[in-house]
């Protein structure tokens, strides 16, 4: 029978054993919900980037990008804002985005090698893993929570616990403990709570940007499904 299994961090993740694996990336606050809420707006292409360097790198190589992200958590010099709802005041639909974030991209560059890569978030999580189903119904899932610098985020698990949720109503599927854990998180904690309560959530909250929370709090509004193939994330076809 097919798993699905979770890592607690990115830095879990070994390249050597992605061979023929689905990956699923979450960094809930904030670079996959920022990523599924671009494509959501209309975004055309997202270049996941490393660091700030390597995002002007993938920059030079394209016709007029956007620059967006963070690290740390703090902005980056002439680049735009790394939260859903700053970065979407940029005008975003069919525009080029390059993206550097301190997990989440990195996460996604971590997982490059696997058969197929794709971008998770509490926003998505119906459509991805309706799409996950149906185009491989063969192959085991790795979801792979970002964390925060080689640290446990309770947000990410969170949201692994909502996509855990997901492949356990469509059936078929082995939950791991690691997965197992997570789906008790999310069945005994609202979306709103479990966010607020995350390091990360309290610091925006701290910082008058509660909002950006409680966009990234909800939960199977957005049909989008981005799967990174070559370096860029793009939507699947629907």
């Amino acid at each position: 029978m097919r798993k699905l299994h979770v890592l607690f961090k990115r830095e879990e993740l070994d390249p050597a054993r992605l061979a023929g694996k689905v990956v699923i990336v979450l960094d809930v606050l904030f670079a996959t919900s920022t990523i599924v809420h671009a494509f959501g707006q209309g975004i055309r292409h997202v270049w996941p980037a490393r660091d700030a360097s390597d995002a002007l790198r993938i920059a030079g190589n394209l016709d007029s990008p956007l620059l967006a992200g963070e690290y740390l958590a703090r902005g980056l010099p002439g680049f735009g804002p790394a939260t859903p709802l700053a970065l979407a005041t940029a005008g975003l639909h069919g525009a080029t985005l390059v993206y550097a974030t301190t997990n989440g991209t990195v996460a996604l560059g971590d997982a490059a090698g696997a058969a197929h890569v794709y971008v998770g978030a509490l926003l998505n999580g119906r459509a991805l893993v309706e799409h996950v189903v149906r185009e491989h119904p063969e192959a085991s899932v790795l979801v792979v929570c970002a964390g925060s610098a080689n640290r446990f985020n309770l947000e990410d698990f969170y949201g692994a616990g909502h996509l855990a949720s997901h492949f356990d109503a469509q059936g078929g599927y082995a939950l791991t403990d690691a997965a197992i854990a997570a789906l008790l998180l999310y069945r005994g904690c609202a979306a709103g709570t479990a966010l607020g309560a995350s390091r990360v959530g309290r610091l925006m909250r701290d910082n008058d940007h509660q909002a950006e929370v409680d966009c990234a709090a909800r939960m199977d509004c957005l049909d989008v499904v981005p799967r990174l193939q070559d370096g860029c994330l793009q939507l699947v076809a629907a």
